[in-house]
């Protein structure tokens, strides 16, 4: 195996045993996967495996339509997902999944998670959006490869690298970035941006609209081509 694809490997098995540390997966609860678009391979946990036992030659590696590259474990479940958010959103290169539970709680109601505050404007450009739910038959047949398409979907009108996360209805959050430790980066402030909501809304159930100014201010001063946050 050429060098680019074991360290592909070796990042996306760091990127879930980063999703322990954090404290956003428990049991198999979750996955990670990475792309190398230049040649066109997808690679991701396997399915069902513990974290505290994953080592990077467990990684499953695939082509972009879902092909296993070589005799490996079964892929996450959640690989159809995965696959159609690369193919749709071709600036992401890595994507994580949770059933974090603050996050999960806002899936669970179906609601959005709004932005209430600077830490959120920081790093999403306003709510994170909540899908639709599935159809029936969306859900009977091609259930994962939907669930990626509900999410494509969701974004027809916002950049998906503006708000680098979403709330999968009654289900959970997926987060992406450039690569899977970006993606979990994401998962990791989504949680903490939904865990201050949940707190928020306990102490004020009417915060009123966060102001479009100041959400602005926030983020292009670390995502804006005129960013001036950290050193170059």
């Amino acid at each position: 195996m050429d060098h680019p694809l074991v360290e592909l490997r070796e990042a996306v098995c760091g990127a879930n045993q980063d999703l322990v540390r954090a404290g956003l997966v428990m049991c198999t609860w979750g996955n990670v996967s990475g792309i190398d678009r230049a040649v066109g391979v997808v690679a991701i946990k396997p399915s069902g495996i513990d974290y505290a036992s994953l080592a990077p030659d467990d990684i499953v590696l695939v082509d972009l339509e879902g092909n296993p590259l070589e005799d490996a474990l079964r892929p996450s479940s959640d690989l159809p997902t995965h696959l159609e958010i690369y193919r749709r959103f071709p600036e992401v290169g890595g994507i994580a999944h949770t059933h974090s539970a603050a996050a999960s709680s806002f899936a669970q109601a179906c609601r959005p998670l709004p932005c209430l505050g600077t830490t959120h404007a920081d790093h999403f450009r306003g709510a994170v959006p909540i899908t639709r739910d599935l159809t029936d038959e969306e859900t009977e047949a091609d259930y994962e490869l939907n669930t990626g398409r509900l999410i494509v979907e969701t974004f027809a009108q916002q950049s998906p690298m503006d708000v680098p996360a979403v709330l999968v209805a009654r289900h959970g959050p997926f987060a992406w970035g450039a690569d899977p430790a970006a993606a979990v980066k994401n998962s990791v402030v989504l949680e903490a941006c939904a865990r201050m909501a949940i707190d928020t809304f306990s102490l004020d159930p009417d915060p009123g609209d966060f102001p479009q100014h100041l959400l602005d201010r926030h983020f292009n001063r670390k995502h804006g081509v005129d960013s001036y946050y950290g050193q170059d």
